[in-house]
Parts: structure tokens; C-alpha cells; sequence
């Protein structure tokens, strides 16, 4: 979910919303369009701290966005006049239980709407994509994997892949990670959730030094992505590789492993 706001009362509510979900933290009506257009947001929370011209302002873009006004909207100022046209606006006092209370089932009956999607999209792949992440199966990923390696050596060019190892005692921060990912990467790059829990992802006719500036890219928006009590954030290790000429798809993930476990040591 998306946390606005830059009063006194925002560390409380980023701390308590984290408790139960995941929380994406905006200081700024700017900062929030940003993570609106680039993140899979199942919520918003629209605290205090702005004047009522720039709630009104911020309101009305996500009436007239059809990308957002499906979105829960929770927001605290009681004065507001309630005529815009959001389906799940909800206008409540300051008080963080209330907040609290109003807002997790509106986000969670989103998050589970959008769940069903992904479902309807893995149906449609014949199972091909995994239903928790948007990102290929692994047997999937292996077969096109193999292609791409293949194809790249015959017809020259880049091919480079990145894995993203998240902290296995935050699993939330894993799939929230690999959505992302899933959202974000390039319409020619594919990527899956290994046995090990990491994300690999194959960055097709890429060369090294731009799969590290891709791979930067995607790992900085995780960053903003709070969990939990200790605010543990979901940044990954990253390790990126390249296609050699004596490359198979096998020995090119395991020096990608093998990058991964010298950069651990």
C-alpha cells in the first residue's frame, strides 16, 4: 500500500499498516505519483500535512485516471467534501486505529482481487506463469532460457542475466520483490523464482555493463519497500553475468551462482 503524509502522526501509521502489510512511504504528492506509475499499489492512505487544494488536486488525477480509481483510498481529513468519483474513497478522523481499520480490508479485498488476475493470466499461459510473482515457472524459464542462449550464439549479440537474493527470513519482501520485477522489466526480459528463493532474471540483447544499470534500477525502487515491525527493506543482493562464447544456459547460471556466492564470502 501507498502511506502519503508528513505529519506527526505518519512514523505511528507507517509502523502500524507494516505490521500487516507492505508499505511504500511518500513524503510528497510528487513522490507518490511516482511509485502510483511505477509499483502495483493495492491502497492508498492519504495523511495529514498538505493543504486541502493539494488533496483535491491529488484526488481528482486518480478520479480521472482509470489506472487508479478503482484503488481503496483512505483519507484523513475530516473537511474534505466526499464528490469525487472513487468507487472505495473513505473519509476518517486522525485517528490511527480508525485509519487502520478502514483501510486493511479495502486493501486486502484489492490484493486478493489482483491475485485472481494473475491466476486468470497463468490459466491463459497454459500454467506457465507463476500465480504468486507474474514471473515464469522455473521449468518455463529453463526452456526459454535455453532458447535464448541458443539464439544469441547463433544470431550474436548480448544476453546477460541478474539474480536478486532477498533475506529468506522476510519472505514477503521476496514476492513483493519478484512483482516488481515482474511489472517493471522490459517486455523482452523473462525471469523466475528459484529453488533457493532468489529471482533470476535474463535480460535479452543486453550487454553486461547495461544489465548492471537495469539491475541497479530494479533493485532501487525495492528499496522503498518497508516490512514489518524492524522496517526490514526489501533490497536484494545482486548478481549480473554475461554470455560468453563457451557458454551453455547450465554453465551460465552456475557462474552466476558462483559470482553470487564470492560476493557473499
Amino acid at each position: 500500500m501507498l502511506l502519503v503524509g508528513r505529519g506527526g502522526a505518519y512514523p505511528a501509521l507507517s509502523v502500524s499498516l507494516g505490521e500487516r502489510t507492505g508499505v511504500v512511504g511518500a513524503l510528497s504528492i510528487e513522490a507518490a505519483a511516482k511509485h502510483l506509475n511505477t509499483r502495483d499499489i493495492d491502497g492508498i492512505v492519504l495523511g495529514e500535512g498538505f493543504s486541502p487544494r493539494v488533496v483535491d488536486a491529488f484526488l481528482t488525477v486518480l478520479t480521472e485516471d482509470a489506472r487508479f480509481r478503482h484503488l481503496p483510498v483512505v483519507v484523513t481529513a475530516v473537511d474534505l467534501a466526499p464528490t469525487y468519483e472513487l468507487a472505495n474513497l473513505e473519509i476518517v478522523s486522525d485517528d490511527i486505529e480508525q485509519v487502520v481499520a478502514t483501510a486493511l480490508p479495502l486493501i486486502r479485498q484489492h490484493a486478493f482481487e489482483t491475485h485472481l488476475s494473475r491466476t486468470l493470466k497463468s490459466i491463459d499461459a497454459e500454467g506457465l506463469i507463476d500465480v504468486r510473482t507474474g514471473l515464469l515457472t522455473s521449468a518455463a524459464f529453463e526452456r526459454d532460457f535455453a532458447s535464448a542462449v541458443y539464439q544469441t550464439q547463433e544470431r550474436g549479440g548480448g544476453l546477460s542475466v541478474a539474480r536478486f537474493a532477498f533475506d529468506p527470513a522476510h519472505p514477503r519482501a521476496q514476492f513483493d520483490g519478484a512483482r516488481i520485477i515482474s511489472r517493471l522489466m522490459r517486455r523482452m526480459d523473462f525471469g523466475a523464482i528459484g529453488e533457493d528463493g532468489s529471482a533470476v532474471v535474463a535480460f535479452a540483447e543486453t550487454d553486461l555493463k547495461t544489465a548492471h544499470a537495469i539491475a541497479r534500477r530494479l533493485s532501487s525502487v525495492m528499496r522503498h519497500t518497508s516490512h514489518g515491525k524492524r522496517d526490514t527493506r526489501a533490497e536484494p543482493a545482486v548478481t549480473v553475468a554475461t554470455l560468453l562464447p563457451s557458454d551453455s544456459a547450465k554453465s551460465l547460471l552456475a557462474r552466476l551462482h558462483d559470482e553470487a556466492r564470492r560476493a557473499a564470502s
